[in-house]
This record gives structure tokens, sequence and C-alpha cells, in this order.
């Protein structure tokens, strides 16, 4: 199903809201900032979710804190051999230490936290273990990870007591005994989400239930004692749960957690299908932090552009409208994994139907533009009206899909930019025909 009715063509003054990501249900965000790119870390609720229903972990990334670019499918339940169960995917958090990646993966029901390493943030993610990592109680949840200064690593966790151990400096193993911390800060309920700046330590967490919202903590040091502080996000009836993450990235700050506000546009009904938010996070003088309401409609500013002039995945998006994403595995000649040859794996835009849309915001193109090209697999054809600035905004070019090459083949289609753009605009993939036009892969203007 579309993830999205058409509430915002036309009508953009009633967004109420604007979650990141709309071609999935994702919550839990673990934001992680690496050479100068945020990598986005989310549990993932399937599209027929009535509870939870949760197999794997999916990866996003942004330069902009804008337009984010979805990677599919970073790792799942079955990294874990050990794991008894097909359903259970929650919330993780993703680490870099000495050129390794390490993803903290809990296991509901009392089975632990496990953990994954890679050599890159993309995976592939494998367990050094073949165990968990620790298995201490039912309440090993939502674990986070602090490296201290001094090189001393800690992983939180727990719901609904906060729980800490010292990590040893190979992430995979660890020292001590676990301890329950004795001052679990007011209002906590679960997700700790551990960070130190400026010599105070933090401690945000969903706070309040329910709805939960994101409260926080300080302490002048890792272990406490931890003073409870006000709230970062209030509580409010659009987020039921939450999971906070936080990261400092080109010099500001964001809180990133969930809602429920994407199926409230489709939905009255309750289901748990959520959509990480996203906002820019301000500390005051003394180092708390200001608090707000909820997520802002207009969402943070972008701090960087977008190059047209390299290839971009279609799967980058700011906002998009009734589309979503898949992954294949493409094998030569067709054949299957049994008899063919695997060439590629493909993640591409998939839903199309008209009136559809993808929005890309600040799209730099300097001195101007000539032609563009877009990778496409026709199924019905139809065409992208490319326009600029907003959705009914002028037609910068018009890619027509013909439907004469063969039907599930991906092909190059190019057209001439008809109207000369300048500068830094914001553009919209508007997508015309019947229903179910044609699979997009990437764009590019040259």
């Amino acid at each position: 199903m579309a993830l999205a009715v058409n509430y915002y063509a036309g009508a953009q003054n009633t967004v109420q809201q604007r979650p990141i990501i709309q071609t999935k249900f994702t919550a839990d965000p673990a934001p992680l900032v690496h050479n100068d790119t945020v990598f986005l870390y989310t549990s993932h609720d399937e599209d027929d979710a009535m509870g939870f229903k949760m197999q794997d972990w999916l990866l996003y990334s942004s330069t902009d804190m804008v337009n984010w670019t979805e990677h599919g499918v970073v790792a799942s339940l079955d990294n874990f051999e050990w794991v008894p169960y097909d359903n259970g995917a929650w919330a993780v958090q993703c680490i870099e230490r000495n050129g390794k990646f390490y993803l903290y993966c809990p296991m509901p029901g009392g089975v632990g936290i496990g953990v994954l390493v890679a050599d890159s943030p993309y995976g592939p993610f494998k367990d050094p273990l073949g165990k968990p990592l620790v298995k201490n109680s039912n309440h090993d949840i939502d674990p986070s990870i602090l490296i201290d200064d001094d090189g001393q690593a800690y992983m939180y966790w727990g719901n609904p007591k906060v729980y800490y151990v010292k990590l040893n400096e190979d992430m995979i193993s660890y020292s001590g005994d676990i301890i329950q911390e004795p001052t679990t800060p007011a209002n906590y309920q679960e997700g700790p989400w551990v960070w130190k700046r400026n010599d105070h330590y933090y401690m945000a967490y969903a706070s309040t239930c329910c709805p939960e919202g994101i409260g926080y903590a300080m302490s002048d040091s890792p272990t406490g004692p931890w003073e409870y502080k006000g709230m970062i996000v209030d509580a409010s009836e659009k987020s039921r749960g939450n999971h906070p993450g936080i990261i400092q990235y080109k010099g500001k700050s964001y809180v990133f957690g969930h809602s429920y506000d994407l199926l409230k546009k489709i939905t009255p009904k309750f289901y748990e299908r959520r959509s990480v938010d996203m906002d820019e996070m301000v500390y005051n003088s003394d180092g708390t932090i200001k608090n707000r309401q909820y997520f802002s409609v207009e969402g943070p500013e972008q701090v960087g552009t977008l190059n047209p002039f390299n290839r971009v995945e279609a799967e980058t998006m700011a906002w998009s409208e009734g589309v979503k994403t898949r992954f294949e595995t493409e094998w030569e000649g067709d054949f299957d994994w049994a008899r063919g040859k695997r060439i590629a794996d493909r993640l591409f835009v998939t839903a199309i139907n008209h009136g559809d849309y993808i929005k890309v915001q600040g799209v730099n193109f300097a001195d101007g533009a000539q032609s563009v090209e877009v990778s496409v697999s026709p199924i019905y054809g139809g065409r992208i009206e490319i326009r600029a600035d907003k959705i009914d905004g002028s037609v910068i070019a018009t890619v027509e899909i013909n439907t004469t090459r063969e039907e599930g083949i991906w092909s190059t289609f190019t057209a001439p930019v008809i109207k000369n753009i300048q500068g830094v605009h914001d553009l919209y993939f508007v997508f015309r025909g019947e229903k179910n036009l044609f699979y997009f892969d990437w764009w590019k203007f040259n």
C-alpha cells in the first residue's frame, strides 16, 4: 500500500508534521556521524504490522539533513543464528572504533543483546560471537554506547531501569559487573541515548508514559548519578512510544525520535507502524537543552546542497508522495540463483502511479543544465515532469517513458532542459500516466 495519501500536493499549509522517511515505516532512530555523512540506522515496522512486526534494520544517509538516501536492509535477525524467532528486531545503535563498525542489537524476551561487526557503515555485518554479548534479564533492550574521552566504552540499556557495563576495547566483550544504575532519572521509561558535551554527560530517553516524549538527565560522570533536567520533546498523543537519537553535525545539534504521523494520515486506527522524525536541538548557555513542544512542520535548515551533475539515486528524497522502494538481486539471463550469475543488487523506487512525486531539496545547478537522463524500467510507460521549486512550478524537463523497450529491462531515457535553470532550486519529479507506470533507479543532469 502507499504510505501517504495526497495531503501535501496543493495543500502544503495543511501538513502538520513531516517525518523524514515516507516510503517505509521506520522507528528507533540511531544516527551516526562518520566522514561528514550522517548514517541513520532504524528499525522497520512492516507495512502490514498490527502489533510489533520487526524483522530487520534499515540504513539511510544524508549530507545535508534534508535529503535522505535509502540503502535498504543493513542487517536482520538472520545475522544471529542463536536468535529463536523471526520477529524482534528492536532498537539498535551503531558506533565506530578503530576503523570497525559495531551494531548493538537487542533481542526482546530475555534473549539478550548481540553485536555485529563490519568494516564499513554500510556493512556487511557479521556476528563475531555466535552468542549474546549480554544476557542479564528481560530488560535487555535499547542499547546505547558511549566512548569516553579516556577511551573507556560503556553500554547502557534497559526498561524500566537503567543498566550499564564497561566494554573492553575490542567492543565485543566487557569487564566488571553489570550495574543497575541506582539513580534511574525521573520519568525514565526506556530507550537511553548517552553522549558527552563540554564535560557534561547526557542521557536522553523515552520519558513519561503513555504517551512518551523525550526527556533527559545530566551527570558529571558516565556512571551517574543522573539528575533529570526536563523534556527535549514533550509527550504527545502523536508519539505514543518514542526513542531518541542525538548527534552534532556541521556545527548544529539534532534530536531524532519517532511518531505515528504518517499512519494517522491514512487511518484513524492504531497499528505499530511508526515514522522517524528529526529536528534541530539547541543548548542553553548552562548546558541544559531547550524544550520543543514537538517536531516542527518545516524541519531543520538544509546544511548543504545537492549536485545534480552526479548520478543521484531515485531513493534520495526530501519528501515523497505515494511511492515505495524495493530491493532486488538481478541474475544474468533472468536465471535464478541456482543456475545463473549474480550481476547486480539494485534498490529502486516502485509503486509509481499518476500524481505521485518525489521532492529533492536544495539542488545546485550552478550556471545551468542542458539535459537530464533517467534510468527506468518501463511497465505501462508514462512520463516524468521535472518541476522547479513547487509541485505546480515551472516544468524544466519532461521525460517520456515509452514501452517500446522490453519490460523489465533497465533503460536510460534522456530529455532536453526546456527552461533555463541556474543556482539552487528544489526539484519535484512528478509522475504522469495510468498506474504502475515504471520503476525508477537514478537521475542525472548534464
